[in-house]
């Protein structure tokens, strides 16, 4: 009963802040963008007066599996900034403004109050990632080819674990400062740090968080999912818990040191 109403009270408050309307668009636009400007390259270098004359200009072909990646790039960079700056002060910005102490003063469990935070932005996240992926998988098989439901279905599916641990490590990171700068740049730097430890260690970091995209990909080539996929999904997965376990008794040590 108490977590359903610390949870109705996150879903209201981000409508109240429109982050309802705003997220969904934003990650529809981002979706779309490359794969449209990739198809309509041609007509928008015409429009812009065309290449020098004796130039020759070709596109690839792009593939269905492709213009899916296209649109993953985009929300693996801007989609993953929004998230962040979105979440950065959900728990931090409270802790600064004593909002926290209001609520945990009172016989609040602090793993309620974490969880359902969590919880709430989870549920914009992957309601944003279906309809953003769902805009785009129509216009991939408008322009680029057939790509069928169901691996739509799991790209949105294995995609939104990836965003998932993104958002489970800003609300980590939301209960260890109180300054939201700081969470997002402490968001941003591990997420560019695990990335660049994964490219050099992809050999042995299969199952790294960072490498689920790229069995995305490969997924949608041999058209079955892979086994590194899973071990990526299921290692993912946990690590998000985790980190919200974590993140738990962070605060309650913080809030009861002070």
């Amino acid at each position: 009963m108490q977590w359903m109403t610390l949870f109705k009270k996150e879903l209201l408050e981000n409508w109240r802040n429109v982050k309802w309307i705003w997220v969904p668009l934003v990650i529809i636009l981002l979706a779309i963008l490359d794969p449209l400007a990739n198809y309509y390259m041609p007509q928008i270098i015409d429009m812009a007066g065309g290449m020098p004359e004796g130039t020759a200009f070709e596109l690839p072909e792009f593939s269905p599996a492709d213009a899916v990646m296209m649109s993953l790039g985009q929300l693996s960079t801007m989609g993953v900034l929004v998230i962040v700056l979105m979440s950065m002060g959900t728990i931090s910005g409270e802790r600064k403004s004593g909002v926290s102490e209001l609520i945990l003063v009172k016989p609040v469990s602090y793993w309620n109050y974490v969880s359902a935070k969590w919880t709430s932005y989870l549920l914009l996240i992957w309601l944003s990632l279906f309809l953003g992926l769902f805009v785009s998988w129509y216009y991939i098989n408008l322009l680029f080819g057939e790509l069928s439901f169901v691996a739509f279905i799991q790209v949105v599916f294995f995609y939104g674990l990836w965003l998932t641990f993104v958002i489970s490590l800003s609300i980590f990171y939301n209960t260890l400062v109180k300054l939201p700068g700081l969470v997002a740049f402490l968001t941003i730097a591990t997420i560019i740090a695990m990335s660049g430890i994964t490219q050099v260690f992809s050999h042995v970091l299969a199952w790294s968080p960072n490498m689920i995209a790229q069995h995305i990909h490969e997924m949608l080539l041999i058209e079955q999912i892979p086994g590194d996929l899973i071990g990526a999904a299921i290692v993912t997965f946990i690590l998000s818990i985790l980190l919200i376990i974590g993140a738990t008794f962070t605060l309650q040590k913080k809030e009861l040191a002070n």
